[in-house]
C-alpha cells in the first residue's frame, strides 16, 4: 500500500520560509515522478510542484522562484523547500506520485486534494 505523510507545516509571517517534508512507501521511489499540491480555502486542489525521476521539474507560476522540490532516493523522501512566503500560500499542502495518482498535471484542479492528510501553512501579515 502506497504511504505518503506530510510534515513540515507551520504558521509563519509572510517574507518567512518553511520547509516541507514527505516520507513515503509502498512504491518504487526512484521510478516514481512526485509532486506537491495545496488546497486553499475556496480553491481548488492545485499541483504546485513536480519532479521526475530524471530530474525534470514544474512549477506553477505562483510558486515559481520561490519554492523549490527536491528528492532523497535513499531516504524515500521528497521536500519542498518555500522562500518568500506569500499570504497567498496558506493553505494545506499534499504531497503526491504518479504510482498513486498517474499523470499529477492531469488531476490538478480537483475540488479536494482527497489522497492524504496533508500538512497545513498559514502564511500572516
Amino acid at each position: 500500500r502506497i504511504q505518503l505523510q506530510e510534515s513540515g507545516g507551520a504558521a509563519v509571517q509572510a517574507g518567512g520560509s518553511l520547509r516541507l517534508s514527505c516520507t513515503t512507501a509502498g512504491f518504487t521511489f526512484g521510478d516514481a515522478t512526485l509532486g506537491w499540491y495545496r488546497h486553499a480555502p475556496d480553491d481548488e486542489c492545485v499541483l504546485i510542484s513536480s519532479l521526475s525521476k530524471d530530474g525534470n521539474t514544474y512549477y506553477a507560476d505562483s510558486v515559481k522562484g520561490r519554492f523549490t522540490i527536491s528528492r532523497d532516493n535513499a531516504k524515500k523522501e521528497v521536500y519542498l523547500e518555500m522562500n518568500s512566503l506569500k499570504l497567498e500560500d496558506t493553505a494545506m499542502y499534499y504531497c503526491a506520485t504518479d504510482k498513486l495518482l498517474g499523470d499529477l498535471k492531469a488531476i490538478s484542479g480537483l475540488y479536494r486534494c482527497y489522497w492524504g492528510q496533508g500538512t497545513q501553512v498559514n502564511v500572516s501579515s
